[in-house]
């Protein structure tokens, strides 16, 4: 072995270190005189500049409380108890060391979610759940009170030392104010009773977190990176100043609070964000004077990035969200089962989703260095970008103010906030439709033969069966649960309706929806639409725009079936042409060709094609299209079109 330093060995002195003077002119050299600015530099929804090359980069960094291995979460998410606990004992056995408690009603459920009015459901649902060896946290629920006070007297009945227990009780009503849009009471009200029951499980031994500031709402209703982040850091705020208005000290409020992010399946970018958020909420308690404690992350994939068509792409979304979510420093971590868009996971989707973070914590081994991106000079710049940005967003929801509020409560009061999201939306869906941001499987690739998945066979849970905020039966045990709950429940009958806080509700909304709703309008027909594809010439000629538009029509829902052609001695048959078409029983035909064949035969296509009773359309954007359309050809069908407003108008053809 060669124990010579490196500047020691001579054959380093012929691979000298190269310039980024040197990188970029060979890059000016393969791009003849294309614009760097528009081939090479990204941006994010935020306008995060996203550079093609990055020097080594040092920043700050913020660590987790405990190095090592994330949680590996499963939910309990089954309406019936019984089945909810089957599916949990199933997943712990498998490896997962954490479970999510979904009640009915909570967003998060996804309109399932365990129906437990009473701790001895709660009990069956958790039989054999050994409570001391795992992490347990309840999704935040409108209802959330209930739900914690009820699992905290389930821990009493069984007689073990709260102190002992990993816990996150979910706490989060101004989450449940975004996105459901009502409060019970007014905001200073729901700051008095979440105190007391903070108070009230502290003085029993839980030591916490209580409190969930859950991001999820903002992201499913469009939010950025750097508007989830401000969004966290302004909930999380306005949970400091209600704990100490209500006599907490701000190190008590403070410990009292855990955040919920979501991992996507952007992987520079969700690193970056959890990331930031640690250094953010470090910056918020140095604000506050106190010394900074790391935050409890816990991260879930992306609901708005999962598709009901071709799910089983979704395991790929979910690798990569979990992925950046481990690299990122999250806690613990949620992956959602490919198949949670299309109803309730059954076991094996259930099992796929933990043994991806299985394989990522014991194959790859991603646990065993404490911050992956260390010194990449891409995550450090992101990293500090998300900081800046998150920062000038959280500033943006303190600024709001109304008559009785300020902040992010103010500013969902007066409708900031929903206009903000509204906006990155629409851009986000923009580019959705234009297939800027192709989904494979949906809007590209898609498989109109594709077979069903299965879920369980379980009906959502009625919103009538859903218990309404504070009530409880008497046969609940535990003395905590019946003082606290008959104090709540009379205190609730003093508060007159017109008192409740009321809000537009965030939207839920997955990203693949415009097309999923085409796919289904085809699929519920007697009989598929059909798209013609005229093409021109021959197969080497037409076949990279007959692919293309075959594509763009099946991604609604519309066959498209190509041939062999209608070339005879180079020139398109066009008799042969007009008889397939029909045959093929279509009212929208579509040209498909090369530029010459369009300048050489379109004309002639399109008229025949036309006499036919075809509505023509042409596949491509042509130099010279006056005279293809005083033809026949009404539309044209290209790369950056609005491929959900065309495929709308082609169902309305095919369907006429």
């Amino acid at each position: 072995m060669n124990t010579a330093a490196p500047s020691e060995l001579p054959y380093l002195d012929a691979f000298p270190a190269p310039s980024r003077e040197a990188w970029r002119a060979a890059v000016d050299k393969v791009l003849k005189g294309a614009d760097f600015e528009k081939k090479l530099v990204g941006r994010s929804a935020d306008g995060i500049r996203i550079e093609p090359l990055y020097p080594a980069g040092t920043g700050e960094r913020a660590f987790r409380a405990e190095a090592g291995r994330w949680h590996v979460a499963a939910r309990l998410d089954h309406p019936q108890a019984e089945e909810a606990q089957a599916l949990a004992i199933a997943d712990l056995e498998g490896g997962a060391d954490m479970l999510t408690l979904a009640f009915a009603g909570a967003r998060a459920a996804r309109g399932y979610g365990l129906v437990a009015d009473d701790v001895a459901t709660l009990d069956r649902a958790l039989d054999g759940v050994m409570l001391d060896l795992i992490r347990l946290r309840l999704d935040p629920a409108p209802q959330g009170r209930v739900n914690a006070l009820m699992l905290a007297a389930l821990i009493e009945k069984r007689g073990h030392a709260p102190a002992e227990l990993s816990l996150e009780f979910g706490l989060d009503p101004i989450g449940v104010l975004a996105s459901h849009g009502s409060f019970p009471a007014p905001w200073p009200e729901i700051g008095r009773r979440l105190a007391s029951v903070i108070a009230a499980l502290k003085q029993r031994g839980f030591e916490g977190p209580f409190i969930t500031v859950d991001t999820r709402p903002w992201h499913e209703a469009g939010a950025s990176e750097a508007q989830e982040l401000g969004a966290a850091l302004a909930t999380a705020v306005a949970y400091l100043r209600a704990l100490e208005a209500q006599g907490l000290t701000l190190a008590e409020a403070r410990d009292a609070i855990a955040f919920t992010l979501v991992a996507d399946t952007d992987e520079f970018l969700t690193v970056a964000k959890l990331r930031a958020a640690r250094l953010l909420w470090n910056r918020v308690q140095q604000a506050c004077g106190l010394a900074p404690k790391p935050a409890t992350i816990h991260a879930e994939t992306a609901w708005r990035a999962l598709t009901r068509r071709d799910p089983w792409v979704n395991l790929l979304r979910g690798t990569i969200a979990a992925f950046s979510a481990g690299v990122g420093g999250a806690d613990s971590l949620g992956v959602l089962p490919f198949t949670a868009a299309l109803g309730l996971p059954d076991a094996f989707a259930r099992r796929v989703a933990r043994n991806t973070q299985l394989i990522l914590l014991e194959e790859s081994n991603l646990w065993r260095v404490a911050d992956p991106a260390a010194g990449a000079g891409g995550f450090e710049a992101l990293t500090q970008a998300l900081c800046e940005e998150g920062w000038s967003r959280f500033q943006d929801l303190e600024r709001e103010r109304t008559k009785d509020l300020q902040g992010v409560l103010a500013g969902l009061a007066n409708g900031h906030v929903q206009q903000g999201l509204a906006r990155e939306r629409a851009a986000a869906a923009r580019a959705i439709a234009t297939r800027r941001s192709p989904i494979t499987g949906t809007s590209e690739f898609p498989n109109i033969r594709e077979n069903a998945v299965p879920v369980l066979d379980v009906a959502p849970v009625a919103k009538t069966s859903v218990r309404p905020q504070g009530s409880m039966t008497e046969r609940n045990p535990g003395e905590i649960v019946r003082s606290l709950l008959d104090g709540a429940k009379r205190a609730e009958a003093l508060i007159p309706p017109s008192h409740a806080q009321a809000v537009d509700a965030l939207p839920s909304y997955r990203l693949a929806e415009p097309f999923e709703a085409l796919r289904d309008k085809a699929d519920a027909l007697p009989q598929r639409p059909v798209v013609f594809l005229a093409t021109l010439g021959s197969i080497a000629a037409f076949t990279a725009r007959a692919g293309f538009a075959r594509n763009l029509f099946e991604a609604g829902g519309l066959a498209a079936p190509s041939g062999d052609g209608f070339a005879q001695d180079g020139a398109t048959d066009l008799d042969a042409l007009v008889g397939a078409f029909r045959d093929s029983g279509a009212r929208l035909a579509c040209l498909c060709g090369s530029d010459d064949a369009y300048a050489e035969e379109g004309a002639a296509a399109a008229e025949a094609l036309a006499r036919a009773g075809a509505t023509v359309w042409l596949a491509g954007r042509p130099a010279e299209s006056e005279a293809l359309n005083k033809a026949g050809v009404s539309s044209f069908i290209f790369v950056g079109c609005d491929v959900v407003e065309t495929l709308a108008h082609a169902h309305a053809i095919a369907n006429a």
